[in-house]
Parts: C-alpha cells; sequence; structure tokens
C-alpha cells in the first residue's frame, strides 16, 4: 500500500523510526529526548547547547535535559565528554545495524530530502506564528 504524501506518511514514518530508535538505545539510560539532545551536543555551532536542544528539538526543558546529560558526564562545556562520545558511536553503531539498510538505494532520494526540507521550515514557521500570536502567559 502506498500512502499519499502527507501527514499521515510522515506520522507513521517517524513513529516507526522512533521505534527503532529506542531499540537502539535499550539498556542505556537515555530516552529520545535525552539522545537527541547528547546528538546536538556533538553538532556545535555558534550557540550554546541549551539552545541549539530549544531551538532545533523544540524542547522546552531543554535546561534540564542537558543539566541531566552534565550530572551523568556526558556532556561538558556544551559537547560530549570521553564518555558521551563513546555513548553516541555505540549507539549509533547500533542503529545502523537496525535501520541502516533501509535509507540505502531510496530512489529519489534527493527529492525525498528537499520535499522534507521544505515541510520541516514551513512547520517551524508555523510553530513561529502561532507562539507569536498566543497572549504572554502571567504568573499571577
Amino acid at each position: 500500500m502506498t500512502l499519499t504524501f502527507g501527514p499521515q506518511l510522515v506520522g507513521q514514518t517517524e513513529k516507526t523510526l522512533q521505534a527503532l530508535l529506542r531499540q537502539a538505545l535499550d539498556g542505556t539510560g537515555l530516552d529520545e529526548r535525552l539522545w537527541v539532545t547528547l546528538r546536538l551536543a556533538n553538532q556545535p555551532d555558534d550557540s550554546t547547547l541549551r539552545a541549539r536542544v530549544a531551538d532545533l528539538a523544540q524542547f522546552g526543558d531543554a535546561d534540564r535535559l542537558v543539566t541531566t546529560l552534565e550530572q551523568r558526564e556526558l556532556v561538558a562545556n556544551d559537547a560530549p565528554t570521553a564518555a558521551g562520545q563513546a555513548l553516541l558511536d555505540s549507539v549509533l553503531a547500533r542503529s545502523a545495524e537496525l535501520s541502516g539498510p533501509i535509507w540505502t538505494d531510496i530512489p529519489n532520494a534527493d527529492a525525498a530530502a528537499q520535499a522534507l526540507t521544505e515541510l520541516l521550515t514551513r512547520a517551524r514557521a508555523a510553530l513561529a506564528r502561532t507562539a507569536r500570536a498566543r497572549p504572554a502567559e502571567t504568573s499571577d
């Protein structure tokens, strides 16, 4: 059965890939959110890790996630420690075993990447619009 490109296809793909990721993370003590945070620590740019996690992953608890990895000595100074890098390498190797073959020989992979990149760009813009449209929360 071929699904039409749209929310259902993207959602089912995401959930299936998350299930594979959970298998790769099994026994590491990391959940998906901590894993994403550790991955972002390994992709430095000009912003802090907390800012990257909040922006790129849209995690509102970025501070807690980074602090947790720091306490576990997997991250220091916004970058993976030796233990963090070893864990990254191990999980990435396991993930490659589980899901690597599904990425090979995808027809029109460039077109798929372009479509998903455009979808991501539009979704981020929609999210930014809704964030601006919300009234400021007050703490009474």
